[in-house]
């Protein structure tokens, strides 16, 4: 029994390459229409949503009593700092009508009201009043509507940033917080793609058969991540999410074309018809890519049983730009070579100089260089076109390179040797492994805040003189909560405040006082009396263990000595407590996603290739090459080293991050588990000989599994460079755990542990044999052949 028809994907294969017009027109459509909805308007929202915890219901308390938005949920800063010089520091007549009309245009700059400021000037506490900054630094705080999103805060950032207070004595003036903080386009893609360029043309040695990768890829991108847009109007989902899916796609698209591509013109060189190659392709690489798109799809859906709703929206939209590349992987790719035809196989001088100067423009840009540098050079690519057709040296093609037979080629050797040294290798490769991942067994998970900006942001620079003026707990203040049983007493509130006071590691608090003006008591008790609030400064940073070890204090036995006689329930929230509460509830789910997803693969692979241990073996080094990635994550991003080189200022691990890692990398992994086993396997149900199956698997498939994972490598790390800490972490993470499941693993732990296991590698119990639907994913019977000369990955090329 097999759950597809065997040439249902050859079909297509054909259909897509006779039909190429109509299948690129359609996709051109479909692009049109996906953008065209997407501009419209989308939904994204950086809230936690769904999630409920103590500090929620905290902040949900202060809304009843207090008013929507009085918790401080939507917010920025305006700090500014006068020099000693000046007589009344900012105080100072000038200095005070300077910075006054400037909050009035704060205002303005906002539509309806939506932008309020808190000026100092109205509440002393906001001027620094100790050490050397006294009197010389203050803040205003500016109130936004609770439901803004990113993208319309840097609207009034850009209009606030034309019309600068500027006054004598007026040293700096910063706009602060996550809502004012620097946006930069990112540009790591762009990078990405330009060395993809330069790596696809090695590869190929084919300038033509570089450029349908990554057209393919660019176009499913743009379709999935339009899409991702349109849904989340739908679905909640965080801003990142598109920076995720392109980082996603590009990924993976390149890598699919990149096998199907090598498929097909290996089947040329062996003289098939470049339609019936097309098909071949598909039934076979094809199959392979389908299967590890699945399984792609699959890890990052996993995402949601952790049972938030930014997270699922999260790995929904992982999937849908996983699909929309998959689904342009096995049609819109067969059509795109049907377009190119024969000239596939031939590259001219003209051709290869254009591309790499495309590929230079988009690297500098890349690395930040101005657009007219790309323009130019993008203008040098077309006036050589040109030139070449004037120009018979232009027009000259390249002489194609001489192949190899494919046990005549370095990899065949080098999958002999580690065979034969198969124990030294694969406890080799485990201690490597094992290594890296020593530093995951501190991983603190915790938020990231203004105080991980790059230095000389004006975001950057405002956490850090607030923390100078007032203290370093002042960037993260706690807000306790307490709904009020009816009679209770300004005195009983007082006796509160004071216990929260005394408390180790409170700096200062505010909140309900006896014989206080009853003005000043209205900030924090509710007009009906029934809410009650405090606000207490830590001694300690917000990412500082104290802080955490205070907030689990205050919520344990800290205010029991007042609160249990009153019948007082006090909640303890801020953005501070959210994150301590939001990395408790993922880190206590992770056991239960880590779990569907190992199971879910596990099955899987066993099911493809009929084999128990191939499976597990194959889950448990995947795991560990994980385990090594967030190894160097926790000791880049967290530990702080290499932080002289990488601008990184350590900080816990925001708690989603091994989620989205876990998820992402583990379907990547199986990728190359499937592209190199599934040759393996075809090579072993020819021959029957272990050791020879996994010397020709390797040799075929090992240096396109090299050029697909320096690809990510390359596509994933260019994103180090990007300013959003998030971003990089991600990035790193990505990059780090592809290449060393592209080494270490592919190409040491897997041929050393399938030459220990022998033919044990296939065995499969009956009962179990026949309960197992049977899934192709190495091609149909009749397709598997002798090994060939291994595919012209750096040979001969083709066109312009």
């Amino acid at each position: 029994m097999s759950t597809t028809d065997p040439s249902a994907l050859r079909r297509l294969g054909r259909s897509c390459y006779r039909h190429h017009w109509r299948v690129i027109i359609v996709w051109a459509l479909a692009i049109v229409v996906l953008g065209g909805i997407g501009a419209a308007g989308s939904g994204y929202s950086d809230s936690f949503g769904d999630f409920k915890s103590e500090a929620t219901r905290g902040f949900d308390l202060v809304d009843k009593g207090f008013g929507k938005g009085n918790a401080g949920e939507a917010s920025a800063t305006i700090s500014f700092e006068v020099a000693p010089s000046v007589q009344g520091g900012v105080s100072n007549p000038a200095i005070r009508k300077e910075m006054e009309a400037f909050f009035g245009r704060v205002e303005k700059a906002g539509e309806k009201g939506d932008l309020k400021v808190q000026s100092p000037y109205d509440n002393p506490q906001q001027v620094a009043s100790k050490g050397d900054l006294s009197g010389r630094v203050a803040y205003a705080t500016v109130n936004l509507p609770a439901d803004t999103q990113n993208t319309q805060a840097q609207k009034w950032v850009k209009t606030i940033r034309k019309d600068m207070p500027q006054a004598q004595g007026l040293q700096h003036v910063y706009l602060g917080g996550q809502y004012f903080a620097e946006f930069e386009q990112p540009q790591s893609e762009v990078l990405g793609v330009g060395f993809a360029i330069v790596i696809l043309i090695i590869a190929f040695g084919s300038v033509l058969a570089m450029g349908l990768p990554i057209g393919m890829a660019l176009a499913g991108i743009f379709a999935g991540v339009s899409t991702v847009g349109i849904v989340s109007n739908l679905v909640p989902m965080p801003e990142f999410t598109t920076t995720v899916a392109l980082m996603l796609g590009l990924g993976v698209g390149i890598d699919y074309a990149l096998f199907i591509v090598t498929r097909f013109r290996e089947d040329l060189h062996k003289g098939m018809e470049p339609e019936e190659a097309a098909g071949h392709a598909l039934d076979t690489a094809g199959r392979a890519v389908v299967f590890a798109g699945i399984t792609v799809v699959i890890s990052v859906l996993g995402m949601l049983v952790m049972g938030l709703g930014f997270i699922r929206g999260i790995g929904i939209g992982s999937a849908i730009a996983v699909v929309f590349t998959l689904t342009a992987s096995i049609t819109l790719l067969p059509a795109l070579l049907g377009l190119a035809g024969s000239r596939l196989e031939v590259t001219r001088r003209r051709g290869l100089l254009a591309a790499g100067m495309i590929a230079l423009g988009m690297v500098s840009v890349g690395f930040g260089a101005p657009a007219p540098v790309f323009l130019g050079l993008a203008g040098l690519a077309v006036l050589t076109i040109i030139a070449g057709f004037f120009v018979p040296a232009l027009r000259q093609p390249l002489a194609p390179r001489k192949q190899k037979a494919a046990r005549e080629t370095f990899w065949y050797r080098y999958s002999r040797f580690v065979q034969h040294h198969a124990w030294f290798t694969a406890v080799g490769g485990l201690l490597i492994l094992i290594l890296l991942a020593i530093p995951v067994l501190g991983i603190r998970l915790g938020f990231s805040d203004e105080g991980n900006f790059p230095k000389k942001t004006d975001t950057r620079e405002s956490f850090d003189l607030l923390a100078d003026a007032f203290g370093p707990g002042f960037n993260g203040p706690l807000i306790l909560a307490a709904e009020l049983p009816k009679g209770t007493t300004d005195a009983q509130l007082g006796a509160i405040t004071a216990q929260i006071g005394k408390t180790p590691g409170v700096a200062a608090v505010s909140g309900p006082t006896p014989g206080a003006p009853a003005a000043r008591n209205a900030g924090f008790v509710s007009k009906d009396r029934t809410i009650a609030r405090w606000f207490a400064t830590p001694t300690t940073a917000p990412q500082d263990k104290a802080t955490e070890a205070l907030v689990r204090n205050l919520r344990g036995n800290a205010l029991d000595p007042v609160t249990k006689a009153q019948h007082v329930d006090v909640l303890v929230t801020s953005f501070t407590a959210i994150g301590i509460d939001f990395s408790d509830y993922l880190g206590a789910r992770y056991p239960v996603f880590f779990g569907a997803v190992l199971g879910l693969s596990f099955i899987l692979l066993m099911t493809v290739f009929r084999s128990l241990l191939v499976p597990l073996k194959a889950v448990l080094v995947n795991l560990l090459s994980i385990g090594a990635a967030y190894g160097v994550v926790v000791a880049i991003f967290q530990w702080g080293w290499g932080s002289a080189l990488t601008n990184i200022a350590p900080a816990p691990i925001e708690p989603f991050i091994p989620m989205m890692l876990f998820a992402i990398v583990f379907g990547l992994s199986m990728d190359y588990e499937v592209f190199l086993l599934s040759r393996m396997k075809e090579e072993y149900d020819r021959t029957g000989n272990n050791a020879e199956a996994v010397a020709d698997g390797l040799a075929v498939t090992a240096r396109v599994i090299t050029a697909a994972a320096l690809i990510m490598v390359v596509v994933f790390g260019s994103f180090l460079l990007e300013n959003n800490r998030v971003i990089k972490l991600m990035g790193t993470g990505l990059a780090v755990a592809v290449l060393l499941d592209a080494t270490i693993v592919r190409m040491v732990l897997v041929p050393a542990t399938m030459e220990l296991l022998g033919d044990r590698n296939w065995w499969l119990p009956r009962w179990l044999d026949k309960l197992l639907p049977v899934i192709h994913v190495e091609g149909a019977a009749d397709d598997i052949e002798a090994p060939e000369p291994e595919p012209e990955l750096v040979g001969a090329g083709t066109q312009d």
